[in-house]
């Protein structure tokens, strides 16, 4: 069987908005089971290569391409997976394969050898982009999403604020990492996910001065908000010289 994609769509919209739409929405979809009545977090830590290649993809609009990730929710290590979402215009197409906390620790480590033994394509398909493309974490995203659901056409509709990128560690279970905020004051993202077809009810509660952002990426903004972490073109965009986290100049 081939690989199903699935609609997903992006609005920028007002927390005023979303505080109605969220009242509304409970008469006509599901609170997702795994949500309490506040959403939950989500961190998920992105991998790139080399050549930055998903970064640069998604800053070039290139219609057909991929991430990695490993995401956990509220911090915990009860779940989770590493990720391959992959993209064709405003389709997407997402794989997990479970890990457990020490695997996972494993892999932002640099130690991927553990993955040959694992009995799953997809692990074994990050060990060969791991060896070919010298895949490393690039940055550490959180936010917290609210989820709702429609059995009927499978649709998701979530709603992700307070977008931030943590900072100066790459240990996803710790709580208390510090972060830069990377959203916009008073705003948040809509998304709306569908196989078959949306509903007329998802479609009609869309805010009509929501901004269509399809093109949005929670990664590229946080990986651009902590690109002088990497040396990337932080101090040459200041004017400055670019030095290492030691203070001296390169």
């Amino acid at each position: 069987m081939g690989e199903r994609y699935r609609h997903e769509l992006k609005y920028l919209i007002k927390c005023s908005d979303r505080d109605l739409l969220m009242l509304r929405l409970k008469y006509l979809m599901q609170l997702d089971l795994h949500a309490g009545e506040n959403g939950y977090m989500i961190r998920s830590i992105y991998f790139d290569d080399y050549w930055n290649s998903a970064f640069n993809d998604k800053e070039a609009g290139i219609l057909e391409r991929a991430k990695w990730r490993i995401r956990i929710y509220n911090c915990q290590d009860s779940s989770i997976k590493l990720e391959r979402k992959k993209k064709f215009g405003s389709y997407i197409f997402k794989e997990s394969a479970s890990l457990t906390r020490d695997e996972a620790l494993k892999l932002i480590e640099g130690d991927y050898l553990f993955l040959l033994k694992k009995d799953n394509n997809l692990l074994r398909e990050f060990y060969v982009e791991c060896i070919t493309k010298l895949m490393k974490p690039r940055v550490v995203v959180d936010y917290d999403r609210v989820p709702f659901i429609l059995p009927e056409g499978t649709v998701r509709v979530t709603f992700d604020s307070d977008v931030r990128a943590a900072v100066l560690s790459n240990d996803i279970f710790d709580p208390d990492l510090p972060a830069l905020s990377c959203m916009e004051v008073g705003k948040c993202i809509m998304e709306v996910k569908f196989t078959e077809f949306c509903p007329r009810i998802v479609r009609d509660i869309i805010p009509a001065g929501a901004a269509d952002i399809t093109a949005y990426s929670k990664f590229t903004m946080c990986a651009s908000k902590t690109s002088y972490l990497h040396g990337f073109d932080y101090y040459e965009d200041a004017g400055t010289p670019r030095s290492d986290l030691r203070g001296g100049i390169i």
